[in-house]
């Protein structure tokens, strides 16, 4: 790889990413933030879509040890990174258990099934799709904008393609903003129930800046609000307590 990159400690060093350095995604909190809500226990197959160079999946390998991940990413610079990560020596007592796929997550039918991602072949699926507006982000970078910005019907193609992969009763979990709530929702209806939201805010004061979403396939269920995730104490830029410890591996966002 000839492109800089930065060679970054997640979960106290529990795991390592290779990720680009001054260009492309690089990965931080939402990505903890989503794989804390993988129930601690998990012991089946996750697809990570969207993984780029592996935070997310690898969080949850790192924290699910029984747990078998594989890293579905289209672009294949990030996906070169997902390469090196598993490739480097301090993640080789996790490597055994994350594989990566390059495919377009927004296929369906066949051309899907072609791509490796088979109908009902995992027990979840998590993702943190682009949930920026185009006016959001302007960059000039082209790897950054295809980690960022959403385009038109994405929520609805992710989640059409998590409900084909994902087995009845086995679970989805995703990161957004929380302006993206109602097309969310709309995507998950008929396909995913008992819906279940963390609200995420900077401080207990301040608004919500990311909801997490967790649900079920085939559920009938309804959806349910949770208390929320407050990243920060009133008087201090360091995580609070319960944050530091999501972010860290040590605890499941949703208490299981």
């Amino acid at each position: 790889m000839t492109a800089p990159f930065t060679i970054d400690a997640f979960h106290r060093g529990n795991f390592w990413l290779v990720q680009p350095d001054g260009k492309g995604h690089r990965a931080g909190m939402d990505a903890m933030m989503l794989a804390a809500a993988v129930p601690s226990g998990f012991s089946g197959r996750l697809a990570d879509f969207g993984a780029g160079a592996g935070a997310a999946g690898l969080a949850v390998a790192s924290r699910c040890p029984k747990s078998r991940v594989v890293l579905v990413e289209l672009s294949r610079e990030m996906s070169s990174f997902a390469e090196r990560t598993l490739a480097y020596s301090g993640n080789s007592h996790l490597a055994g258990r994350v594989s990566i796929l390059v495919a377009d997550v927004g296929l369906a039918g066949k051309e899907r099934v072609a791509a490796g991602l088979a109908d009902s072949s995992f027990d979840y699926a998590i993702m943190n799709p682009p949930f920026n507006a185009r006016h959001d982000r302007a960059t000039p970078d082209l790897l950054k904008q295809q980690a960022h910005i959403m385009e038109d019907g994405l929520f609805e193609l992710w989640i059409r393609s998590a409900a084909a992969v994902v087995r009845p009763r086995g679970g989805l979990a995703l990161i957004a903003r929380p302006q993206s709530l109602q097309p969310l929702l709309a995507a998950l209806g008929g396909r995913f129930g008992n819906a279940e939201i963390v609200p995420v805010h900077a401080r207990a004061d301040a608004p919500a800046i990311r909801i997490i979403v967790r649900a079920v396939r085939a559920s009938r269920a309804g959806l349910t609000l949770r208390p929320p995730l407050i990243l920060h104490d009133a008087s201090s830029d360091l995580f609070s307590v319960r944050a530091d410890a999501i972010n860290n591996g040590r605890a499941s966002l949703f208490g299981d």
